[in-house]
């Protein structure tokens, strides 16, 4: 265990390198680290919400909303149907939680039971030949529709994944690449946004569905029969999103063409007004769909919905064949940003609802850095003065070495990592440090044993670090597994706090082993000593 062996010294070597180079860029200002050579690492910490400031949000996927969604677009599915089969029906509607039909003629319902089951609802995994949603006949020639238990779960735990993706990609578009999204519970999305300067922006960006879709306006009814209620079945009533644009306009439920075929936008401005548009891009589905519903409805208007409110409804004034577009309307520069966001991101599936929101400033965060630099600092300090005062100069010292190594191991790591530096994660490094020096005091304790045991100078150094590793190894085992349990169920500065512990248990068995080894070992066949000065 003694021998100096190159590979040990090489480890060493590149071990406390690569930490100072990775550790360097967050000791340097930002000019300095932009002005490092290609080759040098520019990583730096992140500094997390309490640490900088920023905004955290609790969030909730309204996965009741969902289903009413789902139930509505049943409904439409049901009137398509069975209007393309021919079949005559009656009291079309959602009854507790279900779509009822009733079936005109007694000898069409068994047609129009099997039609449904053929057409509506999506393929249910692990069921062969089965489907999402149940159809059956009842009395008074009566069909229900209606979901799949299990089959809905899945999909309202799809659409809280689905939602922490599109919630990432709209904060990323933002410009903060530190976000730090986790889910909680079944139904709750739990959002940290460090740095970021205006959270109602973040509020808005964040909470607004953005299911975009183009539908054709119904011009065949007169605005005095809408204003009395008498709305076609296939039809709904749609405000402007600015109210100064015009009257709510009467639109057809069919969804042309959906946000979920463009590939690009961005905004931009109008070169004959000056105002600002956002211009967009389908793939070819909806290039294709776009071109003939321009080519068959010229002179007649269409609206552009987003969340249920009619963002512009320009009259088609040719055919529009080449796959893009553009929206135009009384926009701010700003808006045309966001709205240009919001594309590019895709559709939440539900909506969200805002549970809980605080607001970190960024002068508390400045004050938790100090106090915990301050902390850091004394922390060190007493560690430093313990080992000095019990081991000496040379052993003392070479432990604080193997310490200093461990640090920039540690702070190295985390920055190659990307990983944020939370308080927690402050008082992480603290402990790690703290502890670090334990494997030290058990190999040079072991030492002493061995001596006062009548062993030779290099057989109890030797049995001091042979002796010692198994108790080593397994107190920093039980501290890697209670890590990686708080990794794994915590959340947020938890997570923050397990992340650093598990980094420095890894460090600390090398460096307290190790780096201690060669050093001793280098002075040991350096002095040739007689006696230990621990002894």
């Amino acid at each position: 265990m003694m021998s100096l062996s190159r590979w040990k010294v090489i480890l060493v070597v590149l071990a406390a390198v690569l930490g100072a180079l990775f550790t360097l860029p967050n000791l340097l200002p930002d000019s300095a680290v932009q002005g490092l050579p290609g080759f040098m690492p520019k990583h730096r910490l992140a500094l997390g919400l309490d640490l900088q400031g920023g905004s955290s949000l609790l969030l909730e996927v309204d996965t009741a909303a969902l289903r009413a969604e789902r139930l509505t677009n049943m409904i439409e599915d049901v009137r398509t149907t069975l209007g393309n089969e021919q079949i005559v029906f009656a009291d079309l509607g959602q009854v507790n939680g279900a779509v009822s039909v009733r079936i005109t003629d007694p000898n069409r319902v068994n047609d129009a039971a099997n039609v449904l089951r053929r057409t509506i609802g999506t393929p249910l995994a692990g069921s062969a030949g089965g489907r999402d949603v149940n159809v059956t006949s009842g009395a008074d020639q009566r069909i229900t529709l209606a979901f799949v238990p299990e089959a809905f779960d899945a999909e309202s735990a799809r659409a809280v994944e689905q939602s922490i993706e599109i919630i990432r990609r709209r904060v990323d578009q933002l410009g903060n690449k530190e976000v730090d999204i986790a889910r909680q519970g079944k139904q709750r999305i739990f959002l940290q946004a460090p740095g970021e300067s205006d959270p109602e922006r973040l509020k808005t960006i964040i909470g607004q569905t953005a299911k975009l879709s183009f539908q054709m306006v119904d011009d065949s009814v007169s605005a005095q029969e809408v204003a009395a209620g008498r709305v076609p079945p296939g039809d709904e009533v749609l405000p402007f999103s600015d109210p100064t644009e015009g009257n709510p306009l009467l639109v057809r439920k069919r969804q042309i063409i959906t946000g979920e075929m463009l590939t690009s936008a961005s905004a931009g401005f109008d070169q004959q007004t000056g105002g600002s548009e956002v211009n967009f891009r389908f793939n070819g589905l909806g290039g294709r769909r776009f071109g003939d519903i321009t080519s068959a409805n010229i002179g007649k208007r269409f609206a552009i919905v987003m969340d249920q409110k009619i963002i512009s409804a320009p009259v088609i004034e040719s055919a529009i064949t080449a796959g893009s577009g553009r929206i135009t309307g009384r926009f701010t520069s700003q808006y045309a940003t966001d709205l240009a966001v919001l594309l590019r991101a895709g559709a939440l599936p539900a909506p969200l609802r805002i549970e809980e929101q605080r607001t970190v400033g960024a002068e508390l965060g400045a004050d938790a850095v100090r106090a915990g630099t301050i902390s850091a600092i004394v922390g060190l300090a007493a560690v430093m003065v313990f080992m000095l005062l019990i081991y000496g100069g040379l052993f003392g010292g070479i432990s604080l070495i193997a310490l200093g190594v461990n640090a920039l191991m540690i702070v190295g790591i985390m920055s190659f990592t990307g990983a944020t530096l939370t308080l927690p994660g402050i008082a992480g490094l603290i402990l790690t440090l703290a502890v670090a020096v334990d494997a030290n005091v058990l190999i040079y304790e072991r030492m002493r044993d061995e001596l006062r045991a009548g062993r030779s100078l290099i057989s109890a150094m030797d049995a001091g670090f042979t002796r010692a590793w198994g108790t080593i190894f397994d107190a920093n085992m039980t501290h890697m597994f209670s890590a990686l349990i708080l990794f794994e169920f915590g959340s947020g500065p938890v997570k923050g706090f397990a992340w650093t512990l598990s980094i420095g248990v890894l460090t600390t068995v090398f460096s307290a082993v190790l780096v201690t080894q060669v050093l001793l070992a280098w002075w040991f066949k350096a002095t040739r000593p007689k006696t230990l000065p621990i002894a």
